[in-house]
């Protein structure tokens, strides 16, 4: 490994004026009132594309509901599905528990203090493997992710693409040599913090950064276009119709999604694939692929989610139908108020209003 780029830093000097900042300046995060392990790693998945601010009611209300690994482990995954509904990337929920299911069983309840053994459970990738094992056992392990790459990428003036698996490697490397072995956990915290709140993607508050004399991309004036990384591809749009199906009962039809991709296992209301199926054929595909006979509306709202890969565009019409009972075993009527009860994606939640409306 190429360490000239290490030259010119004094690691003990970096490390002693950012543990001091992170010291003085730490935010104060539900999940750092203790460095259990569990807390630890239930705030690194939910944090994993979420915002701070966003992620702290969630965290709260999960850890109410399951104070350890027993309580969740043991929960129906409908419920948990609940209580991180909103969060998106439910992925997320299914490999925690699934995970912790593991933990309980193959661990007696105790998360691994091991790499290999943590790094072997669903859903935890090498970041979130060196975040647990440096923050609730202070292991000098590095936990790279966009923030840290962004720091250390103008640290040590590093222009490698950060999209590249290789550029990862290459910083878990640095991280690795610069990372404090006698407080590990204050160290990778410290990093994050300072990622998101002074050394930000655009228009970084250099002259409020701890670390400054030592940035090398600072002192030759180029903070700013680091770290680079390539343009993502185009999302991909997609066009539906959502219907809002009521009987005379006044209960609605909902849909489970499959248990496999995009919102696996959430719930949502049946939705027809409007760039293959023009309007005049609505009514015919629902009856083939849903077995459901109804008359639809005009639209009431229309409602544009961005995913990750792809953007939604769905227009919302009501229907109503004479039907009692659904054969399709993906198919539930319920009342407006049992649909409390089950996870939804956001932009189904968004159409859940419209139901009351005549």
């Amino acid at each position: 490994m190429n360490d000239k780029r290490l030259e010119h830093i004094n690691i003990s000097a970096f490390q002693e004026d950012l543990l001091r900042w992170y010291e003085e300046n730490k935010r104060n995060l539900p999940w750092r009132e203790n460095n259990n392990a569990y807390r630890v790693w239930v705030s690194e998945i939910m944090l994993q594309q979420t915002k701070v601010d966003t992620v702290v009611p969630y965290f709260n209300r999960f850890m109410e509901k399951y104070p350890t690994v027993y309580e969740l482990a043991e929960a129906e995954q409908q419920d948990v599905l609940k209580q991180w509904e909103g969060l998106g990337y439910y992925s997320r929920a299914r490999n925690l528990q699934t995970a912790v299911r593991e933990v309980v069983e193959a661990y007696d309840g105790k998360i691994p203090d091991d790499p290999k053994q943590l790094g072997s459970l669903k859903g935890i990738g090498p970041y979130t493997k060196g975040a647990i094992l440096s923050i609730a056992y202070n292991q000098p392990i590095p936990a790279v992710d966009g923030n840290v790459m962004r720091v250390f990428s103008r640290v040590l003036h590093i222009e490698e693409d950060i999209s590249l698996s290789s550029t990862k490697k290459l910083f878990e490397y640095y991280v690795g040599e610069m990372i404090s072995k006698e407080d590990p956990s204050s160290f990778n915290q410290a990093i994050m913090d300072l990622g998101a709140t002074i050394c930000t993607p655009k228009q970084p508050l250099c002259m409020f950064c701890p670390v400054m004399e030592h940035c090398q991309a600072y002192v030759e004036g180029v903070q700013e276009s680091l770290p680079v990384k390539k343009k993502a591809k185009k999302q991909k749009k997609m066009k539906y119709v959502a219907l809002l199906i009521q009987n005379k009962e006044g209960k609605y039809i909902i849909e489970k999604r499959p248990d496999a991709g995009l919102l696996a296992g959430l719930w949502q209301f049946p939705m027809i694939p409007a760039d293959e199926i023009v309007e005049n054929d609505w009514h015919g595909w629902l009856l083939e692929n849903y077995g459901i006979d109804a008359e639809i509306k005009g639209s009431c709202t229309a409602i544009k989610h961005v995913f990750s890969h792809i953007i939604w565009n769905v227009d919302v019409r009501k229907a109503i139908t004479n039907q009692e009972t659904v054969s399709d075993s993906r198919l539930k009527f319920v009342s407006i108020e049992e649909l409390k009860e089950y996870p939804f994606p956001v932009p189904h939640q968004k159409m859940i209003p419209f139901l009351e409306e005549k």
